[in-house]
């Protein structure tokens, strides 16, 4: 890997510095000069806080550095370190003051060479398949009318212009979140992305990389992703391009497609139907007027000739009306006569029987709840009564009932 050039500053015209100065002014011209160094694992073992500390070795000469992979790290990318194991490590050097010992500080390692990472690529897809984080079960659809919809994905490049440019205008609200998607060091911007979209309120999680080798698509295979993924709360797209093995990311999304733009297709499918549907349910509704409207038109006249009929009938039951209207008016008037008679009858009954009389005539009427009292047994003592007299009601509380002894 080839270094920018660093200006040199002459310590000399500083005056003698302590060492642990000196090591700092080492560190600070040391640390910018990121790298990525491949060897082979000539020694390692794990600190008592679980950190990670090993050496590269040059398969072509004799040189040897020292390296230190903290333990977040290592959990992060799951490598188990052998010697022997050949990798790539991504980070920079470090004097560490107390021991003055310069290390190599990883900040990503991965296998080298496309065998070893095939080989881990197959033992990690044999152990989540094992766990089901695959089933097809555990697929959830994509809602049909999704409007809040985030992204991850880089900002530089195609891919999220493509999606963009093919997402259309149906109102969608899009949440994108810039994260590095090659190589093993995107695996820290990836989590981070997800962990950011987990606690927002969105109906799909999108994303999004272009294809690449398998060295490429680590980030893509790695168990935490992959296990993020699959326990996201919103159904996940994945749309990561791959040439022959389809990366465990994808596998484990609820949705998986080749291209941003199948991605974008797939949300707006829903959409772009409404209006053909409209059109279908508007064609149907047309048709179906025109043929009410003919059954219609098709009753009336059959209406028209039955009216044409019945007019007939009616003339005919008109003549026959009027020949008998005579005869019936004269029985009627004697039906009448006699039914008057009889009225005046049942009035002078009535009159004798109504109530009100009754009550002017100096009687009334004990009422319980609304019904009139007949028995002394329909009454007890406490009950509210009431007395309806010919000019008003009495309101009393009855203290004692007396019954009528029984006649011998």
């Amino acid at each position: 890997m080839e270094f920018e050039d660093v200006k040199q500053k002459n310590l000399f015209e500083t005056g003698p510095l302590t060492i642990g100065k000196f090591v700092e002014q080492l560190n600070s011209r040391i640390k910018p000069l990121a790298a990525k160094i491949i060897g082979e694992v000539s020694e390692a073992k794990p600190g008592p806080t679980g950190h990670i500390y090993f050496s590269l070795k040059d398969e072509n000469g004799g040189a040897v550095m020292s390296c230190a992979l903290w333990k977040s790290r290592a959990d992060l990318f799951g490598i188990q370190l052998k010697v022997g194991m050949k990798v790539i490590a991504s980070g920079h050097c470090e004097i560490y003051p107390p021991s003055g010992r310069l290390s190599f500080i990883c900040d990503a390692i991965e296998l080298a060479g496309e065998g070893a990472l095939k080989a881990a690529y197959d033992k990690l897809l044999k152990k989540l398949e094992s766990e089901g984080i695959f089933a097809p079960k555990k697929k959830r659809a994509i809602p049909r009318y999704c409007r809040k919809i985030g992204i991850i994905t880089a900002k530089q490049g195609a891919v999220i212009h493509d999606f963009l440019n093919n997402i259309g205008k149906f109102g969608f609200q899009i949440e994108f979140i810039d994260s590095r998607v090659e190589g093993q060091l995107a695996v820290g911007d990836l989590l981070a992305s997800i962990n950011t979209f987990k606690s927002r309120q969105i109906d799909v999680l999108v994303i999004m990389r272009g294809g690449g080798s398998l060295e490429a698509m680590l980030a893509f295979n790695n168990e935490t992703i992959v296990r993020r993924i699959a326990s996201f709360p919103a159904p996940v797209i994945a749309a990561i391009g791959h040439d022959k093995d389809v990366p465990l990311a994808a596998m484990a999304a609820d949705a998986m497609c080749s291209t941003p733009t199948a991605a974008a297709n797939l949300l707006t499918q829903s959409w772009q139907e409404i209006p053909r549907a409209l059109d279908r349910y508007a064609a149907i509704s047309f048709q179906g007027y025109k043929n009410a409207m003919a059954q219609k038109n098709l009753r009336l006249k059959e209406y028209a000739a039955i009216l044409a009929n019945f007019k007939f009938i009616l003339q005919r039951i008109n003549r026959q009306i009027q020949d008998t209207a005579q005869i019936s008016m004269v029985k009627i008037k004697n039906r009448l006569a006699g039914a008057a008679e009889k009225i005046a009858h049942f009035q002078e009954l009535i009159a004798a029987r109504d109530p009100a009389r009754q009550l002017r005539l100096g009687y009334c009427i004990a009422k319980i709840n609304g019904a009139i009292v007949k028995r002394a047994g329909d009454a007890k003592a406490g009950d509210d009564m009431d007395i309806v007299l010919s000019d008003g009601i009495i309101n009393s509380q009855i203290k004692k009932v007396y019954g009528r002894e029984k006649e011998n």
